[in-house]
């Protein structure tokens, strides 16, 4: 009995493949992809390493987070140690800690009054902060280790990075000092960190770590005491001269600072207090966080030519904020290119594998970028293009301000990403001194707009020629091409088109730009004479059918677009469903499958399609 059931299911899956096959032999239609855009025929084309990425967003937004260095630098500025603090740790065994850390550092780890009170300070009011910094540490400290130990500098010196920077390698002090170890601009170029335009090495923590750890070395020369090191970088060498001197001679730290400035004063015991915190950090009930990726998990490649972080992250799909947490010491979000110097960038491993097997690809794509990039001065030039209809358009670029609601989990990279615009922009344009928006606050967001003006053609107008004009703008231009009807169906707006006085504009050129006369213009703006001031809003265009090609308000159109007219449409020989949503405004592939429940992309002759707009 079961040979017999077993034959006859045999049978029937042999007989369901065969004519499964025939089915798919004899339909009879031809598969129409979707024109893919540059980028996305470049990304197809990629040899993928199928290694999953090995970091989060929510890794990056703790990774990138200034509140912990915000927090840790007030504390240190503003903590009293002889003031006591009511936490639970018997004075004997944290004499008896201390005594064991002293045993095995070259440090000078002795019990006193003041370092238990910014101990016990640390871990009644910033365990949490220090749960995050010990994963972040993670990321940091084997990449430290190996710059001190090359230098045969003290390893602990690893937890000063804590007390300079929270491991924020984009923090800046209000004095100045950036990066991981704060170096002060001067400081920095003394010894051979790069700052330019767009290179601010004092943010790198490979070359920041190995300056710190010859400051280091040379200041010991100098004291022969790592306690007296420590204060030096603070403060400087010559406020430790002026302090040993004030003090008859002694050369202890503990007996020297209180003639050492204020902020010194607490500085070498919050360095003391954070390592015994991190030395006994389980038994105090702290649990760190664990980080998602360790130094060991990126590598670097050299970039030939120059590209943005934008470039970047549109074709290995690296989010922007991991980039910059990966390169901080590039302050424009540009890898430059110089004629006399290498740059690296460094991402994750299985990325440096996609980059490396596509590296031809990826150069030839920002090469295509650059071609088509807009060239200085030609922002608002008009372009008029020979139509197929009566009607001809121009293409204008405008600013538009936006304001964007800060909700809850948000911060200002992925705000910058959502408006293809820079975190320094936003910062500027709101005035923010800091990372850090407050939930609720209207972020100005100043972004440029693209809009479409159809005017009538005179008889045997032909394309206006213009040497100045570049390919991508001709190229821009001819995309937009649009009928009449298509227009107002679209979007039937009509407003006046504005225009703000340049440098170097007159009346005239500003009349040949837009295709209209001197006298419109000066009757629409009730000008007396030619005469016209820098900086002022002309109208430049009266009651022109304007469309807009600004993202977001071209995304909220198709929103609010109750198309409701239940047109059928028959499929034609050669039909695709590209070609078909093409023949609508506002049409998608995905809204015919939808509104067809159709579930794959293929579509017969003859087959009746339900078009709801």
């Amino acid at each position: 009995m079961n040979v017999k059931n077993t034959t006859l299911s045999l049978f029937l899956l042999l007989s369901v493949h065969l004519f499964s096959q025939e089915v798919v032999e004899n339909k009879n239609f031809v598969k129409v992809e979707p024109k893919l855009s540059y980028l996305d025929s470049i990304k197809k084309t990629f040899v993928k390493d199928e290694m999953a990425s090995c970091v989060d967003s929510l890794w990056m937004k703790e990774l990138t987070n200034l509140d912990l260095y915000n927090n840790i630098t007030d504390d240190i500025k503003n903590i009293n140690i002889d003031e006591k603090v009511d936490y639970e740790l018997p004075t004997e065994l944290l004499k008896e800690r201390l005594a064991a850390m002293d045993a095995k550092s070259p440090f000078n780890i002795e019990y006193n009054q003041g370092l238990e009170n910014i101990i016990k300070s640390f871990l009644k009011n910033r365990k949490r902060s220090f749960e995050r910094l010990m994963a972040i540490s993670e990321y940091y400290f084997p990449l430290f280790e190996e710059a001190l130990a090359k230098q045969n500098v003290p390893l602990e010196i690893k937890y000063l990075a804590v007390v300079e920077s929270a491991l924020n390698p984009k923090a800046v002090s209000k004095m100045g000092a950036t990066g991981l170890w704060q170096f002060m601009y001067q400081t920095g170029k003394q010894y051979g960190l790069k700052i330019d335009s767009y290179v601010d090495e004092r943010s790198d923590p490979l070359k920041a770590s190995e300056a710190a750890t010859q400051y280091m070395t040379n200041m010991y020369k100098i004291f022969g005491d790592w306690d007296l090191v420590l204060a030096s970088y603070n403060s400087g060498p010559g406020n430790v001269s002026k302090a040993i001197r004030r003090s008859g001679g002694q050369q202890n730290y503990w007996n020297i600072r209180k003639n050492l400035p204020k902020e010194t004063q607490g500085y070498v015991p919050a360095f003391l207090a954070t390592m015994y915190i991190y030395e006994y950090h389980k038994e105090h009930g702290i649990i760190p966080n664990r980080a998602t990726v360790k130094h060991f998990a990126t590598d670097t490649i050299m970039i030939k030519k120059q590209m943005s972080f934008k470039q970047i992250s549109d074709l290995l799909d690296v989010p922007v904020a991991q980039l910059q947490l990966l390169n901080p010491s590039y302050k424009l979000n540009v890898v430059p290119v110089y004629h006399d110097e290498n740059h690296f960038l460094r991402l994750p491993q299985d990325k440096v594998a996609v980059f490396t097997s596509n590296e031809a690809k990826i150069y030839a794509y920002t090469q295509h970028e650059l071609d088509f990039r807009e060239k200085p001065f030609q922002v608002t030039k008009a372009i008029v293009v020979r139509d197929t209809t009566n009607y001809t358009t121009q293409r204008i670029t405008l600013p538009k301000t936006k304001y964007y609601k800060v909700k809850r989990g948000d911060n200002l990279s992925e705000i910058a990403n959502k408006y293809d615009v820079a975190v320094s922009d936003i910062k500027k344009w709101n005035k923010l001194k800091s990372n850090a928006v407050p939930y609720g606050k209207s972020l100005k967001i100043i972004t440029e707009q693209s809009i479409v003006r159809t005017i009538k053609k005179e008889p045997k107008v032909e394309a206006v020629p213009s040497e100045t004009v570049s390919e991508s703008q001709r190229v821009v231009a001819s995309e937009v091409k649009i009928n009449k009807e298509e227009e107002l169906a679209s979007n039937p707006e009509r407003k006046d088109i504005e225009y703000v006085v340049q440098k170097g504009d007159n009346l005239g050129n500003i009349a040949h730009k837009f295709g209209t006369t001197l006298a419109d213009l000066k009757q629409w703006n009730n000008l007396s004479d030619h005469n016209i001031a820098l900086g002022a809003t002309l109208i430049v265009a009266k009651d022109e059918i304007v469309i807009t090609t600004d993202k977001a308000t071209a995304d909220s159109f198709k929103k609010k677009a109750n198309l409701a007219t239940g047109i059928e449409y028959y499929v034609k020989k050669g039909d695709s469903l590209f070609s078909i949503a093409k023949k609508y405004p506002g049409v998608t592939i995905s809204d015919i499958k939808k509104w067809n429940d159709i579930r794959g992309g293929n579509i017969k002759p003859g087959m009746k399609l339900k078009i709801n707009g």
